[in-house]
């Protein structure tokens, strides 16, 4: 039995460099770089309710009364994830009568946007050296 994981260990240990290259590579960027540069807005759409109300602002500006429809939360609730969703920038609010109209709030998007960015170029970066290494190896 203790022959068989040898086995199995020396096989993942033979497993291609460029792989293991790979890996060593972005574990470098995946854990620290999302963390030091993170826009609030990763943060806020990390809850299920507040993300489903963002998807929902996302097809068309609309008030609380009918961002409300069909969750599982109170309009009182609704309103606190969209206070949330506004100190993340990620929306906007207009006061039309008696009501408030959410929108995207294209400041908060733009900063989703630029850690995505930064975050793929340094992958792909990472990706393109360890393909390179691995190339000058053979």
């Amino acid at each position: 039995m203790q022959s068989a994981h040898l086995q199995s260990v020396s096989a993942s240990s033979r497993r291609a460099p460029l792989e293991l290259n790979l890996l060593a590579r972005l574990g470098k960027y995946t854990l620290t770089d999302m963390r030091t540069a993170q826009a609030p807005g990763w943060t806020a759409l990390g809850d299920p309710t507040r993300r489903a109300i963002f998807e929902r602002i996302v097809d068309r500006p609309r008030p609380v009364a009918e961002l409300a429809l069909g969750l599982p939360v109170s309009r009182p609730a609704v309103s606190q994830h969209l206070k949330v969703l506004k100190n993340a920038q990620l929306v906007t609010d207009k006061r039309t009568g008696t009501q408030r109209i959410y929108r995207l709030d294209p400041r908060g998007l733009g900063a989703l946007r630029a850690d995505l960015d930064r975050f793929w170029k340094k992958a792909l970066t990472a990706y393109k050296s360890a393909v390179e290494d691995h190339s000058e190896d053979l």
